[in-house]
């Protein structure tokens, strides 16, 4: 990697979020498939903006790019096998809103499964997706991957449950898809067509999901 593009990603994210270092590139090459790829560099976004500068770096200089979750996939979608830049959204936690009244919660892609679960479940509310990954697996991943697990048999799987997103496309441009509403019918079914897609679409930035109210039991 030319030293003038890793002092670029420096100036975009801050030098302590940009690493070359062995040990780094190494955590960050392989899935849950026990594959390994090695990146050029690792690169820990915190906001949307710094994807969106990062990408259009990596447009620009025709660098391979790929999103990165908690890396516990098993096809394949977090493998940097191009090398290039591993941009990590690990960092970006926060639980944006929990709506209780239009049963809704918008994350961004670094939270962790089971620690939304936990939180709407505090407010008598329900995300059924399940992953067995879903102590450690972020919800970003969970996008990228169509997630599922044994609660899908009943309740559906994640794109079931993805009303909207905020994606950087691979121009850097940011596009939202989707939305807050149940009828929201006009027009290309985006959301969908980038839930699953393993990032080769772009990069999800921001989700709006749909919440059910918490079952009184079960059995």
């Amino acid at each position: 990697m030319d030293a003038k593009i890793i002092t670029e990603l420096e100036a975009i994210v801050g030098a302590e979020n940009v690493s070359t270092a062995t040990t780094d590139k190494i955590t960050h090459s392989y899935d849950a498939t026990q594959q390994s790829f090695l990146p050029d560099v690792v690169v820990y976004a915190m906001s949307t903006d710094e994807v969106a500068k990062v990408v259009r770096l990596a447009n620009r200089e025709k660098i391979a790019l790929l999103p990165r979750g908690a890396g516990s996939g098993f096809t394949g979608g977090s493998l940097p096998i191009r090398g290039g830049i591993v941009l990590v959204l690990t960092r970006m936690t926060r639980i944006l809103d929990i709506d209780t009244e239009n049963l809704t919660a918008e994350v961004e892609p670094g939270v962790v499964t089971a620690e939304l679960q936990r939180q709407v479940e505090k407010l008598g509310l329900f995300y059924p997706p399940d992953p067995a990954s879903k102590e450690f697996s972020t919800l970003g991943g969970n996008v990228a991957e169509c997630a599922g697990g044994p609660r899908c048999v009943k309740y559906g799987v994640t794109k079931d449950y993805v009303m909207g997103l905020e994606v950087v496309m691979p121009t850097g441009e940011i596009i939202h898809t989707g939305g807050r509403t149940m009828k929201n019918v006009v027009g290309y079914d985006l959301t969908r067509l980038f839930v699953g897609s393993e990032g080769t679409l772009g990069v999800v930035t921001r989700i709006i999901l749909r919440l059910l109210p918490k079952p009184e039991a079960r059995k």
